[in-house]
């Protein structure tokens, strides 16, 4: 390549899948930050490249066809990346549809019950003056979490990898395994922990972690910026 790929990117566990990707896959990149406690993510120019208005997203200058090609969502962004560096993502029809099983069970499962404990369990209690109303979405949600793990921990007791070799996969899982965060204890899923310290020993996955990690916030702190912040990622409506 000699044009970088365009990261459109904040700091987040998807920001992150991509971050690591691109490090682990030696790909050129420029970070293009955008600011999602800011709103940044519903300007015209971004929602060009994201009609979802979210980030990740990524625009490739040198497209399969030479022309530049922008993709948005991080497992097609992964997926993408992997053919285009022919590494972490097997062009084998067996091995991909392993990839692309767990691949798929992260961002359909995964990302979106751990970010609603997320919102419910650090997010919530800032917004909501009785913590009642918020009682079961902390159960529900961590609870649902608490399986996902479990599900992850059985997987991985007789392997070093989610989907055989180290893979897309293990990129888009490991950001998304945030047990602090997450009301859950790795004292219960030994396969899960010992595979989050090994992907996490990885130079490039430490690289990517990093990526804009200066420019991070803590949304469930009090004080007028973090409630601004709130306001525009969870007060969103169609329009």
């Amino acid at each position: 390549m000699t044009q970088p790929i365009e990261l459109w990117y904040w700091p987040t566990p998807n920001g992150w899948k991509i971050s690591i990707a691109l490090e682990e896959m030696g790909l050129p990149y420029v970070v293009k930050p955008v600011n999602i406690g800011a709103g940044e993510q519903f300007e015209s120019a971004f929602q060009a490249i994201s009609p979802n208005g979210r980030m990740p997203a990524i625009v490739d200058p040198e497209g399969p066809d030479g022309r530049p090609l922008s993709i948005f969502e991080s497992g097609a962004i992964l997926q993408y990346l992997g053919a285009k560096s022919g590494r972490f993502y097997p062009s084998d029809v067996r091995a991909k549809a392993e990839v692309d099983q767990w691949l798929f069970w992260q961002v359909g499962g995964l990302g979106p019950m751990a970010g609603q404990t997320h919102h419910f369990r650090q997010y919530a209690p800032a917004m909501i003056k009785d913590q009642r109303q918020i009682a079961y979405g902390v159960q529900r949600y961590t609870n649902e979490t608490h399986r996902l793990y479990g599900v992850l921990n059985r997987r991985l007791a007789d392997r070093d990898y989610v989907a055989g070799d180290y893979s897309i996969a293990d990129m888009a899982i490991w950001p998304w395994v945030l047990p602090k965060h997450q009301g859950q204890d790795l004292a219960e899923f030994p396969h899960l922990a010992a595979w989050m310290e090994r992907v996490g020993a990885r130079p490039a996955v430490q690289a990517g972690r990093a990526v804009g990690e200066e420019q991070r916030a803590n949304l469930a702190a009090s004080g007028q910026a973090a409630e601004a912040a709130r306001a525009v990622l969870f007060g969103q409506r169609g329009r």
